[in-house]
Formats: structure tokens, sequence, C-alpha cells
């Protein structure tokens, strides 16, 4: 089994305080011989069009020295992890967890927007300490 993030169970609580109802952690896929786990996956009703939301959620703390390289990292995963899911959970949609102070500095540069909205990366900005969603950006 995979190390879990740092900020995984903050992660979890947030979605859990914005009712979410966490039906995985982790989520695990299998796609013939290769097995991947994405760190959680949740539900939620959506009461006034009566539908299920389904997400899967990669958690990442991007708290090496270099923001660039947790980005190169958490950007493969998320790719792979993305087409897992079409395979395998089409209904399920798949978002990057970024920590505020992460999403609010290294996410502000030009060149990680850019590529943030190239590979229309789906991202839930988190605060750590509160244990809170801050933002959804789809």
């Amino acid at each position: 089994m995979a190390a879990k993030d740092l900020f995984h169970e903050a992660v979890k609580k947030a979605l859990l305080k914005d009712n979410w109802i966490i039906t995985a952690d982790p989520l695990k896929i299998k796609i013939e011989g290769v097995k991947l786990e994405i760190d959680l996956a949740a539900e939620k009703v959506i009461a006034a069009q009566k539908e299920e939301q389904k997400i899967a959620v990669e958690i990442k703390s991007f708290l090496n020295t270099s923001a660039i390289t947790d980005f190169h990292a958490a950007l493969g995963q998320f790719l792979n992890y993305r087409l897992a899911l079409q395979m395998s959970e089409s209904d399920r949609t798949l978002y990057l967890a970024v920590p505020l102070d992460t999403f609010e500095s290294f996410f502000q540069e030009k060149f990680t927007q850019e590529a943030i909205k190239f590979y229309q990366v789906k991202l839930i900005v988190y605060d750590p300490i509160q244990e809170v969603v801050i933002q959804w950006k789809n």
C-alpha cells in the first residue's frame, strides 16, 4: 500500500465537512496487470438535481524544496489516474487537492496556470490547518 500524504486526513475531514461521503480510502483500480490507488473516493447527492456526483481525489502536500518537482510528480499521477478512471469508472471526476499556500504561490505562476489549463486539471484548494475546502477549480 502506498504511503498516505501528510495532509490526507485534513482533506478527508474537509470533504466530510462539505457533506461528501467517503466511499473509498484509497480507491483501488486494477486494469489488467496495472494496480493504482487514488487517495480518496467520495460521493454526494445533489438534491436540486436529484443526482449523485462522484469524485476521486489525489492529495498532494507540496512540501519538498522544489515545487516544480512535486508538480511534475503530481501531474503525472493525475493524468494516469484520470485515464484509469475513464477506463473503469467514467462517471467519477478526478481532482488534485493542493494546499492553500501552494495554490496562492506556485499555482499562480504563469507556467503552472498554463499547465493546469492545458491538461484540464481540476483542483480542490484546501486549508490543512482549518481542515476545510477553500475552493473548487473546474
